[in-house]
Formats: C-alpha cells, sequence, structure tokens
C-alpha cells in the first residue's frame, strides 16, 4: 500500500480549488487525509502535523494557500518529507502573491510548487513522488499519460474533419 499524502489547507475558503486534487489521489488509489492547519493562526498545530508525518505514514504533503501562503514553508520547515504548495488565487494580485510565497523560499527549506490553483497538478506530483518505491502506482501514472495521449490524438483526429 502507497504512504498517505496529506492535504493541508490553510482555509476552507481553499476547499474547492483543492477538490479536483482531493478526486485525482482517490483515482489513483492513493490514501490521504485533508486537515486545515493555519500557518498563522496555528502554528503549533503545523509544527506537530509536520514533525509528525513520517512516523504517521505519510510520503508527501501539499499545502494549499493564498495571500502571504506560508503554510507550505512552515510545513516544509518542520519535515524531511516533499511538500509541494498550490498558490490559490486571490482578488488581490490573481494568485501571484501566493506563488511567489512560496517559491521564494530560503536555502534548505525547498518547496514544490505548481501553477496557481494547480491543485491536480499537486496531486498528479504526489502520485509520481510515490510511485519511485510503488510499481503498481507507477503503472497507474503510464496509463494516465497514455489515456491522455489517446485523447490528444483523438481530438486531432476529429480536426482534421473540420471545415475551415
Amino acid at each position: 500500500m502507497s504512504k498517505k499524502v496529506a492535504v493541508i489547507m490553510g482555509s476552507d475558503s481553499d476547499l474547492d480549488t483543492m477538490r479536483p486534487c482531493v478526486k485525482r489521489l482517490k483515482k489513483f488509489g492513493i490514501p490521504f487525509e485533508v486537515h486545515i492547519i493555519s500557518a498563522h493562526r496555528t502554528p503549533a498545530a503545523a509544527e506537530q502535523f509536520a514533525s509528525g508525518a513520517r512516523e504517521n505514514g505519510f510520503g508527501v504533503i501539499i499545502a494549499a494557500a493564498g495571500k502571504a501562503a506560508h503554510l507550505a514553508g512552515v510545513l516544509a520547515a518542520y519535515t524531511t518529507l516533499p511538500v509541494i504548495g498550490v498558490p490559490i488565487k486571490t482578488s488581490m494580485m490573481g494568485g501571484l502573491d501566493s506563488l511567489l510565497s512560496m517559491v521564494q523560499m530560503p536555502k534548505g527549506i525547498p518547496v514544490a510548487c505548481v501553477a496557481v490553483d494547480g491543485a491536480k497538478n499537486a496531486a498528479i506530483l504526489a502520485a509520481q513522488m510515490l510511485a519511485l518505491s510503488d510499481e503498481e502506482l507507477a503503472g497507474k501514472l503510464a496509463e494516465f499519460k497514455d489515456k491522455m495521449a489517446e485523447e490528444v490524438m483523438e481530438k486531432d483526429q476529429k480536426m482534421q474533419t473540420e471545415e475551415f
């Protein structure tokens, strides 16, 4: 069985953005837990979760946050597990503020980062990380990529019949 993936959101307002992440993890058959932990309002909980994540069966942490978006970095500071940041689109800067908060990490505390609102890609990246030591999951990823290629080829075939 694969290690679990933690999907951590800074607020329940991030849930709609993160639903595609959870759905993709389910499709891959990856066990997961979803939690709301705030880097600023519950920093002790963030430390406790991240520092015990490996021992609690997690292999990857996905952290979604907007605006100051420090959640991924705070979690990364307390664990040796890979942390994937999902910057959430904001009204102020369209998510650029969130993206920059996640990618501008100091030396020694890396955070992988996907696109603004890139929840589905976060799940795929987490699956790829776990698949390094899980052949069954690696097979599911290969099937997923093959299906994407087939869909593109089908769309191309359809395009050939279009009148321009």
